[in-house]
């Protein structure tokens, strides 16, 4: 196939790309939707397919006041949830009234080596409009060889009339696959919120 060059250098008349370059295109594996649900686990769609996955949350809305989205993965398909993993995480917070804003490492939201459910949304309200939304990237969850790294980046209205930008990232510290995740609030359940699984091609 002959690689036709506009005056600009860029690369036209292409009608596949080589089988190892990424599309980056997103394909829709499964939607779960709560309905004042303890949690919200994905156990079938995560294998080798693909090496990323992105997860897509939305509007999840808490029934305590102030609770704090976590998750977990699992590599037994979902049997017990509690791989060891580090993370690191940082925020950036704006009142509505201005009187306080801050970007700042969050130190005492991390994990170091810890097998607990790993903060990605912050301090959700539980008024009638509040909610959080964003993504969270696995990547190569069935690799044999590496550990499992993952970033989130979150936004949500918090407790206290606040933009709550949030962003994590870390490592789930095992070469065994991960298949299985799941999600949960710190206290409380799940009132309502949409979370989709896609596999990145």
């Amino acid at each position: 196939m002959a690689l036709n060059f506009a005056n600009n250098n860029a690369l036209s008349a292409i009608t596949a790309l080589p089988a190892s370059i990424s599309s980056g295109a997103l394909n829709l594996i499964s939607t779960q939707t709560a309905s004042n649900s303890t949690s919200l686990s994905f156990t079938t769609g995560i294998d080798s397919t693909y090496k990323e996955y992105i997860f897509k949350l939305i509007n999840i809305h808490p029934a305590t006041d102030e609770a704090q989205f976590t998750f977990q993965a699992s590599a037994n398909g979902g049997s017990s949830y509690g791989i060891a993993l580090t993370s690191s995480t940082f925020a950036a917070i704006n009142y509505e009234d201005e009187s306080s804003a801050t970007l700042a490492y969050r130190n005492g939201d991390d994990l170091a080596q810890s097998t607990s459910y790993h903060r990605i949304l912050h301090g959700i309200g539980n008024g009638n409009d509040e909610s959080g939304t964003g993504t969270l990237e696995i990547f190569e969850p069935s690799s044999t060889t590496f550990v499992k790294h993952f970033k989130s980046s979150t936004s949500n209205y918090m407790s206290g009339s606040a933009a709550n930008n949030y962003f994590s990232a870390g490592y789930f510290n095992t070469t065994s696959a991960l298949n299985a995740f799941d999600f949960k609030f710190h206290s409380g359940n799940i009132d309502s919120g949409v979370i989709k699984l896609y596999g990145v091609s």
